[in-house]
């Protein structure tokens, strides 16, 4: 029997309800936590004014949402399909002949739509919401003005504020790991941002508490090039500092990670972390697509076998054990233990490869 419109539109309705939901009951959960969190660290920050700290709240909800989804579409899934159940509109549906992978279909095509919604707009809204949080926490909760990176077309650029003033350093590639950049420019200036000098160097390496610039070539403000073998300039970067000052995958849109992507590796630095991200997002509709399946393999027996709190509680911890787990293949992804794009699309690959073997063990349709 083929499943009707409007059989179809009535299951598919029920599944968003629920979802959509769980979801907003979560994100309340969510953010009153977070609000609650920020107000203490925020406590005695002379800027953290309880305006800016619900700002920050909402700033970072998108972003939450986006590691939520998943969990709200096991968790309403699995209150939708028990809701069925229990007043018996699957068992008459299945008398009727409607198999479970046809009453599935509605359910899958909705979780695919929350799926690619997510990626292809909710995720550039998030982006750019997170990039917002993380300039606040910055400026409102840690204080960090005395630096600043970015990488583009043009290369590094970094601005550094020491106790001798600051200066701000220019490099086209880097090296060894990070370690040393090529082909570098640095500007130093005074404690009143009064020029100083102009350093080119052909390298600059970076070692513990300063940066060490070779075949340098200064300029003062005399105006004649000198030349040096080697110059020391003082700083409290380290290697990690620089990897993780770069724009965090989260601040980018799906649309924008791919060119960033190749910027950062045609300056020499590794873009696994955003990489992986970028095929954790591609993955998405599967996962959700996974976690209806496993929603619906410990939902839809539950008056025919009883124990209805044994098997909810086993799915719940099902979607637990998959989520750790995949944070597990992540881990390995991002050690470049395994390939990102294996690490990316396992988890949601083996979750409903479990969903489907689960369902074509237990169910006769």
């Amino acid at each position: 029997m083929r499943l009707s419109l409007t059989l179809s539109t009535y299951f598919g309705r029920q599944f968003t309800v629920w979802v959509l939901g769980t979801f907003s009951a979560i994100m309340a959960i969510v953010f009153l936590l977070d609000l609650i969190e920020l107000m203490r660290r925020g406590a005695g920050k002379e800027d953290a004014h309880f305006s800016v700290l619900i700002e920050m709240a909402l700033l970072k909800m998108p972003n939450m949402g986006q590691q939520i989804l998943p969990f709200a579409v096991l968790f309403g899934s699995m209150l939708a399909f028990t809701r069925l159940t229990r007043t018996n509109e699957l068992v008459v549906a299945r008398a009727a002949g409607v198999s479970v992978w046809q009453f599935l279909m509605p359910a899958i095509a909705v979780a695919l739509l929350l799926g690619a919604f997510k990626v292809g707009v909710f995720n550039p809204i998030a982006s750019v919401m997170t990039a917002r949080f993380n300039a606040l926490e910055d400026t409102v909760l840690r204080n960090r003005v005395d630096s600043f990176m970015t990488v583009g077309q043009g290369g590094l650029w970094i601005r550094e504020r020491t106790e001798e003033g600051q200066h701000v350093l220019h490099a086209l590639a880097t090296r060894q790991n990070d370690a040393e950049l090529a082909d570098v420019l640095v500007v130093r200036f005074g404690p009143h941002d009064e020029f100083l000098e102009r350093l080119d160097a052909h390298t600059a390496a970076l070692g513990p508490g300063y940066w060490t610039l070779h075949d340098v070539v200064v300029t003062s403000t005399g105006g004649r090039p000198e030349h040096r073998d080697a110059i020391r300039i003082p700083t409290r970067l380290t290697i990690q500092n620089i990897q993780d000052s770069f724009a965090s995958p989260e601040t980018m849109s799906f649309w924008e990670l791919p060119g960033f992507i190749r910027i950062l590796e045609n300056a020499g630095f590794s873009a696994v972390k955003h990489r992986l991200y970028w095929h954790a997002l591609l993955a998405s509709p599967l996962l959700l697509t996974a976690m209806v399946m496993i929603a619906a393999t410990f939902s839809l027996r539950l008056t025919r076998r009883g124990g209805t709190l044994l098997w909810a509680s086993s799915g719940l911890f099902t979607g637990f054990l998959l989520y750790f787990m995949s944070d597990i293949v992540f881990a390995l992804g991002l050690s470049a233990r395994i390939p990102e794009v294996l690490a990316a699309w396992t988890p949601a690959t083996v979750t409903m490869l479990l969903g489907m073997t689960s369902l074509l063990h237990l169910e006769d349709g």
